[in-house]
């Protein structure tokens, strides 16, 4: 099921932030592959390749991350990774970053903004829990939505990943709210089952259209969240 309910009245709705209210937009890969390959002189499908090869080189290694300045260090060693994958000299790895930092490459899910401001005026919380690195506040702002956010909490930050129970307990005592009185979206199955196991009410999210179970678009979510609503 898609979504579970409870009789107890909602007052926070909890969002994964990857891939339910915001997105990693593949053309910005070609914009920042067309942008190096201008600035440096070298070939955009070279480029777009190395951009590709680095990220899937370093996927998962920022998972033990637990401080910003841990994160600072972070970018700017995959910066000068990036920068020998290009063949380019250490030194330009510090505008490679400036020019196309983290959060650049993220867009607003359709409708996101429109989603979060019904939510907050129907009187609800609103609450963003990522498998994430340190930054989301940062994020959340370069998408538009950081001024419609209550609280927004980085597993990184708090040592405990989604599915562990501790994750959610962090996000509900930080929105002041009991499991029941939380819908909690997001884009994987075992993590929605992981909330409902908790007490709280879960929707699975899959904005390619590809799981018939699963809420297909954002505004989706008013209707669950506020059904009495016109």
């Amino acid at each position: 099921m898609a979504f579970s309910a409870s009789p107890a009245r909602l007052r926070a709705v909890l969002f994964d932030r990857d891939d339910t209210i915001a997105y990693t937009d593949p053309a910005v890969y070609e914009e920042a592959a067309g942008w190096i390959a201008t600035r440096f002189g070298l070939s955009a499908r070279d480029a777009g390749r190395a951009l590709a090869e680095q990220w899937q080189a370093r996927a998962l290694t920022w998972w033990d991350l637990r401080t910003h300045e841990q994160e600072e260090d972070f970018w700017t060693a995959y910066g000068q990774e990036l920068t020998g994958r290009l063949g380019l000299p250490d030194t330009a790895a510090a505008e490679l970053m400036a020019a196309y930092p983290y959060e650049r490459y993220m867009k607003p899910v359709e409708g996101a903004r429109e989603v979060l401001e019904a939510l907050r005026s129907g009187g609800l919380r609103i609450g963003v829990l990522s498998n994430t690195l340190p930054s989301i506040d940062r994020t959340l702002a370069a998408v538009g939505l950081a001024d419609l956010v209550d609280v927004a909490v980085a597993t990184c930050l708090i040592g405990t990943h989604k599915p562990d129970p501790g994750a959610y307990h962090h996000a509900l005592e930080a929105l002041g709210v009991s499991p029941a009185e939380a819908l909690f979206v997001d884009d994987k199955a075992e993590n929605v089952a992981a909330a409902q196991a908790l007490g709280m009410q879960g929707a699975l999210i899959d904005l390619r259209g590809q799981t018939p179970q699963a809420l297909h678009s954002l505004r989706e979510v008013l209707a669950l969240a506020m059904p009495e609503a016109p």
